[in-house]
């Protein structure tokens, strides 16, 4: 199997098997979508985009108050939640859930999906 099938199986099974998680992505350094499972009225290139933006911003925070190396951050809004999870170094996974959702659950989730996303993309 490709990389880009294993990347698309993985954010398939991700939106389908965590509680409350309703879509996700996975995004390299620069921007660009390696596979997603966002919904049609997102646009994938913009979600990619702030995702990786949001990266940055959040490697640079981390890094300025020296609090070791980015992992994850979590935005709450309104209506639900989304979290950015680090993939090794080449990757970042973008997880939308809903305003129910069970944050250590997808915590969890999100960081044992980012090791074997590092994997994948190694």
């Amino acid at each position: 199997m490709s990389r880009a099938d294993q990347l698309t199986k993985m954010v398939k099974t991700i939106s389908t098997s965590i509680a409350d998680v309703e879509a996700a992505a996975i995004v390299d350094n620069d921007g660009l979508l390696m596979a997603s499972s966002l919904p049609q009225e997102m646009e994938n290139d913009s979600v990619a985009a702030m995702s990786a933006a949001m990266l940055g911003m959040s490697e640079r925070i981390v890094s300025e108050l020296r609090r070791g190396n980015f992992e994850v951050v979590m935005l709450r809004g309104s209506d639900g939640y989304v979290f950015i999870a680090r993939c090794g170094p080449e990757a970042v996974l973008t997880l939308l859930a809903n305003s129910k959702a069970k944050l250590g659950l997808v915590f969890l989730e999100a960081a044992r999906a980012a090791k074997e996303i590092a994997r994948i993309v190694a």
